[in-house]
C-alpha cells in the first residue's frame, strides 16, 4: 500500500522519520513522500531521513516559532495557514498514493492542535482516505498533555477515515528496562512499515493471498480507532549447500519440501498469539474491535496456508468478529516468520478514563 506521510510537531515528525528510516531498512517502497511540519525549525533538527526539502514550517508570519502557545492557539493557526501545510503535496506524486497518512504526539500542542486541521484539508482536497497516527501521552508527562491528548484525538477520529494509535504508557517500559522515544517511533514504524509493506510485491514471489491496499482500507472503513500487533521468530538456518542439501537444490528440487509443515503451521500459530495477546500499540479488549486484518510475512515456503486461514479463523473467534481479514506476505530474503495483526474500531475508553483522571486532578488541585 502505497501512503504519503506527513509528521505534524516535533513527535509527528519524529515518526514520519522513523517510517522512512524503516522503509530504507526493508529495501521497501510504499512511501510516496515523507514530509515534516512545524512552526520551529529548530524542531527539524533532529530529522535524518527526512530532506531539508520536506521541512516546512508554517504560521512563520504569524507566530515566532519559538513562542510557547496552547494547542488552540495552535489550531487556530494552522487553520488560518492551512495551504501552508497542505503544499507538501505541491509538485509530488500524489495519484500513485493509496491513502494519506498523517503522524502526530497527540499530547503536543503543535501536534495535537494543527494534525486534524492538516487531515480535515486533506480530506477536503483529495479524494483517498486519510488516516492518522496518534501517540498519547504516558501518564508521567503531565496533567497538560493529558488533557491535549484527549481533546486531539477527539477531533482527529472526527477528521480522519481511522486513527492508528500508539499509547506511550504501555511502551515506556519492559523488563530490560527503560524506552526512549526512539525505541518507541522505531516499534511503531516498524509495525506500520509492515502493513503497509506487505501488499507491494519486491520481487517474483507472489503468495496465495496477498494483502494490498483495497484489504486495508476495508479493514479501516467506518472510521475509528485502531491497534497493532507484532510478533516474530527466527528461523532455523539454512544447511549448507554443499552435500545432499546442496545437490537437492541442483537438482531442482522444491526448497518447501525442507520444511517441516507441521514446524511451519505451530511458528504461524504462535506469532500471531503473541501478536493478538501480547503487547499491542493501544491495550485494549480486543473483543471491541469491529474488524480486523492478520498478516504472515516470510519465506515463501513457510508460508503455510492452512496455518495462515486457522490463524485469521482463530482471530475472529477471540474478537468476536465476522470481518478478519487474513493474507501472506513473502519475503524471499527473510530470517523469519512473522505476524501482524490489525484491529479497527476499538474502545480506548479505559485509556482515555485514564488520561481525562490526570487532567481533572489538576484542575481539582488549580482550584483548591
Amino acid at each position: 500500500m502505497k501512503v504519503f506521510c506527513f509528521g505534524v510537531g516535533k513527535a509527528g515528525g519524529a515518526i514520519a522519520d522513523a517510517l522512512r528510516a524503516y522503509e530504507e531498512t526493508l529495501q521497501a517502497d510504499f512511501l510516496v513522500d515523507a514530509v515534516a511540519c512545524d512552526i520551529a525549525t529548530a524542531n527539524f533538527d533532529h530529522l535524518a531521513h527526512i530532506p531539508t526539502a520536506n521541512q516546512l514550517r508554517f504560521g512563520a508570519a504569524t507566530i515566532d516559532g519559538g513562542e510557547a502557545t496552547d494547542a488552540t492557539q495552535i489550531a487556530d493557526l494552522a487553520e488560518a495557514n492551512h495551504r501552508q501545510l497542505v503544499r507538501g503535496t505541491d509538485g509530488a506524486p500524489v495519484s500513485k498514493a493509496d491513502a494519506f497518512l498523517v503522524c502526530a504526539g497527540l499530547g503536543g500542542n503543535t501536534s495535537g492542535g494543527a494534525a486534524p486541521v492538516l487531515a480535515k484539508h486533506l480530506q477536503r482536497i483529495y479524494q483517498q482516505p486519510v488516516y492518522g497516527v496518534g501517540a498519547l501521552p504516558a501518564t508521567q508527562a503531565g496533567p497538560q498533555q493529558a488533557h491535549t491528548a484527549v481533546q486531539a484525538l477527539r477531533r482527529f477520529v472526527s477528521v480522519t477515515d481511522h486513527v492508528l494509535a500508539f499509547d506511550n504508557e504501555t511502551w515506556l517500559s519492559d523488563s530490560t528496562g527503560v524506552d526512549t522515544c526512539d525505541s518507541s517511533n522505531a516499534h511503531l514504524a516498524q509495525r506500520l512499515g509492515t502493513l503497509f509493506a506487505a501488499g507491494e510485491v519486491y520481487s517474483d514471489s507472489v503468495g496465495e493471498s496477498v494483502v494490498d491496499a483495497s484489504e486495508i482500507i476495508n479493514t479501516l472503513h467506518g472510521g475509528g480507532v485502531a491497534t497493532l500487533g507484532y510478533a516474530s521468530s527466527e528461523l532455523p538456518e539454512e544447511k549448507d549447500d554443499s552435500g545432499w542439501f546442496g545437490l537437492k537444490r541442483f537438482f531442482g528440487s522444491s526448497q518447501s519440501s525442507d520444511i517441516d509443515p507441521i514446524e511451519s503451521q505451530e511458528r504461524i500459530t504462535t506469532q500471531t498469539h503473541e501478536a493478538l495477546l501480547g503487547r499491542l500499540t493501544l491495550p485494549c479488549d480486543v473483543q471491541s474491535a469491529s474488524r480486523g486484518l492478520v498478516v504472515v510475512g516470510g519465506p515463501p515456503e513457510w508460508l503455510n496456508r492452512d496455518a495462515i486461514e486457522q490463524s485469521r479463523a482463530w482471530v475472529e473467534e477471540q474478537t468476536d468478529s465476522r470481518a478478519i481479514r487474513g493474507g501472506d506476505y513473502p519475503q524471499p530474503d527473510s530470517s523469519q516468520v512473522e505476524v501482524l495483526t490489525l484491529l479497527g474500531g476499538v474502545s480506548p475508553a479505559k485509556r482515555l478514563e485514564d488520561l481525562r483522571s490526570v487532567a481533572e486532578d489538576d484542575n481539582t488541585e488549580a482550584n483548591t
